[in-house]
């Protein structure tokens, strides 16, 4: 039972979700594994119209499956010009079948949304302001549940800037630094992020849950 409760699985197949979240719970003495490097794979419906909703989902699924404690994120951009748009479906913003998303790279569906996003801005007048926002669920074996949430604030870009990061980093300026969420360098991105703050609210009840004292 103790080994069981020293690890933890972090509910995720992309790459660049797993690698910030193994980075921000790091401090913690415990062994953290994934989803796709322990070849679980779920088809989980992620239809529920929050953030809470889709990650709790996510968690109490593979929580399940692997009969260990689970964290799952779930995590989108909000845009004012859109009416907070395009929310928990960002990462469905261009929809793919599963045979097209299997031909292509993680990068290139990314810059295809960032594209898709870009083109549904391009009537509404500037600054286009926005938020990111994350909703990390830890799911016990047992199917109790806890949530942490965490925003970003800043606004949209009209061109791409930076190497960094995934998804929207490119053209999503963050407030108060003048640079992009792709320009941040690690540690200033896990300082600040949405997901950073998320996770920063979560330690606290990783370290109870899991008895780290």
């Amino acid at each position: 039972m103790r080994e069981r409760r020293t690890q933890l699985l972090i509910a995720t197949h992309n790459p660049g979700k797993a690698r910030e979240l193994r980075e921000l719970l790091a401090s913690l003495p415990i062994r953290i594994r994934d989803a796709q490097a322990m070849r679980l794979h779920l088809s989980v419906s992620e239809d529920a119209p929050t953030y809470a909703g889709n990650a709790r989902l996510k968690a109490l699924a593979y929580a399940k499956l692997s009969r260990s404690f689970v964290l799952a994120d779930d995590s989108g951009l909000e845009v004012e010009a859109l009416g907070g748009a395009p929310g928990p479906r960002s990462a469905r913003l261009v929809e793919v079948s599963s045979e097209t998303a299997a031909a292509q790279t993680p990068q290139a569906l990314d810059a295809a949304r960032r594209r898709a996003l870009l083109g549904l801005l391009r009537p509404h007048q500037r600054p286009w302001i926005a938020r990111f926002r994350c909703a990390l669920v830890l799911a016990s074996p047992d199917g109790s549940v806890d949530l942490a949430e965490g925003v970003c604030l800043g606004e949209i870009l009209p061109e791409e800037r930076g190497l960094g990061g995934f998804g929207y980093d490119p053209i999503f300026l963050v407030a108060g630094t003048n640079k992009t969420m792709a320009e941040l360098d690690p540690g200033e991105k896990n300082r600040i992020s949405h997901r950073a703050r998320a996770v920063a609210a979560m330690l606290p009840i990783l370290r109870r849950r899991l008895g780290l004292g």
